[in-house]
């Protein structure tokens, strides 16, 4: 195997190789970081990277395997975090200038499962900064170049864009991000990859930075659903540092899954999800019907009148602007001028929001949630496009003017209606357009169904071949 083909190897087979001692940590958290050193000044994938750390915590898995211990499923692998989350003497800035001293002094629950899982830190990856925006723009740090156009900056996807860029590039194994409106789905449409977004409470987001902690939910990156499922394993679970966790099944991909989505129901609903969505994008995703019907899965066409309601609920004044604003409102009064003006601009509306106004919204949210779940009762996922477009160029989109707003709505349109309706959902690549961009297919399913959603993503992967292209890049 040569060592760009490593690079791309899926997370649980680097574990295997591992394992069965036919792989190095320490060769393998090299060749990354050797990747990153090579390709990265470029790409702006990484805000902090940390060599150091890294190597020793290979070595430490090197050593421990050596004396025949293990310490997870996680072993000896390399991995990226979003910088929102806590690693101890680390800084957490949340893409932000204004907390570029703001280190640390404890690991995130997360983080902490990840290494105790044996995983290796890379390093911390770019962000739109606070985690507020969908298209991945960043004009402190630079927005993260979209690997699958060496001759074109197109949007990475956001918030979570440098998570997104690591991955698809073989610069990481697999990422952490964070998902409030679409942030790990996005950029895994963008970007080729699978991201899954659990159900508001399964991971805890204690040493996290919030962005609204009523929607806030944290989630894998990764190469494909198997790769997904195994690193949501080690960090889901209740945690009491966050009231709002609780407890989560394991899920175990089966090595065949003939048959394993049998019988179950799939609507591709004629509502809400389909407006202005571009012909190539449209015609990739309502192909995979074939292939779950194939699978011996059902699937039809549905109305849902709930969707119809998601409209007016994101017609409300923004819920997530005024969560924001009690994060961060402090610092926006205070340093204003250090923020990125186009979060800036989409931050203050949270202080024009009435306390009868935002209750009043939150209502008609849980109303609508609770609609939602019955009507889903005998549906097991939703398939629709996770974006209505695939990656646009940076230059069209990043000056903060109307075409700014028109592309994040739209990036977000789709994925923030799972976490409007307190919905589990998976982003997977389901083909590629004529310029060789990668197209999203996302399946929503019911509250804590996140064993049914990686069945039928794993079924649909292991019939296709889209997760295992990779882009060419060029130092």
């Amino acid at each position: 195997m040569s060592l760009e083909d490593l690079a791309f190897t899926p997370l649980h087979e680097q574990a295997r190789l591992i394992a069965r001692g036919d792989l190095s940590p320490v060769e393998l958290a090299e060749l990354y970081l050797d990747r990153i050193s090579t390709f990265d000044p470029a790409l702006n994938a990484f805000l902090t990277v940390t060599a150091d750390r890294a190597l020793a915590l290979a070595q430490a898995a090197e050593t421990a395997m050596a004396a025949g211990g293990r310490r997870g499923p996680l072993h000896g692998i390399p991995l990226a975090l979003k910088d929102l989350f806590d690693v101890s003497g680390l800084a957490t800035t949340g893409g932000s200038v204004v907390l570029q001293d703001n280190v640390a002094d404890c690991d995130a629950t997360v983080t902490r499962r990840l290494l105790e899982a044996g995983a290796v830190l890379l390093g911390k990856t770019q962000m739109v900064e606070f985690a507020f925006g969908g298209a991945g723009i960043n004009h402190h740090h630079g927005t993260p170049w979209n690997p699958w156009d060496g001759s074109v900056h197109r949007l990475p996807g956001g918030s979570s864009s440098g998570s997104a860029v690591a991955v698809a590039a073989g610069l990481a194994s697999v990422a952490l991000g964070s998902d409030t409106g679409g942030s790990v789905r996005i950029p895994s449409s963008f970007c080729g990859l699978v991201g899954l977004k659990p159900t508001f409470g399964r991971v805890s987001c204690a040493g996290v930075l919030p962005l609204d902690p009523t929607l806030d939910s944290i989630g894998p990156l990764a190469r494909c659903v198997t790769d997904a499922a195994l690193v949501y394993n080690v960090i889901a679970g209740a945690d009491p540092s966050d009231r709002d966790t609780l407890a989560a099944p394991a899920f175990l991909p089966a090595d065949d899954v003939e048959g394993e989505i049998n019988g179950m129901r799939l609507c591709i609903p004629r509502e809400y999800f389909w407006a202005d969505v571009e012909p190539e994008v449209e015609a990739a995703v309502r192909a995979t019907a074939g292939v779950f019907a194939e699978l011996g899965a059902h699937v039809d066409e549905v109305s849902l009148d709930e969707l119809n309601r998601l409209g007016d609920l994101r017609s409300y004044k923004n819920l997530t602007a005024v969560e924001t604003c009690a994060s961060y409102g402090s610092l926006l009064e205070g340093r204003g001028a250090d923020f990125d003006p186009i979060v800036r601009e989409r931050m203050v509306d949270g202080f024009d929001v009435s306390a009868v106004e935002y209750l009043t919204a939150r209502r008609f949210r849980d109303d609508l949630q609770r609609d939602t779940v019955t009507a889903l009762a005998d549906i097991d996922a939703l398939l629709v496009p996770t974006t209505p477009f695939t990656a646009p160029a940076v230059d069209e989109c990043d000056d903060g003017g109307p075409e700014y707003w028109r592309v994040n709505g739209m990036c977000l349109r789709n994925t923030a209606a799972a976490n409007l309706l307190g919905l589990c959902s998976i982003s997977l690549p389901c083909g590629f357009t004529r310029e060789g961009l990668p197209v999203g297919l996302m399946l929503i399913g019911r509250p804590y169904e996140e064993t049914r959603l990686l069945q039928l993503a794993r079924a649909f992967e292991a019939a296709t071949d889209w997760h295992q292209r990779r882009p060419e890049l060029s130092d």
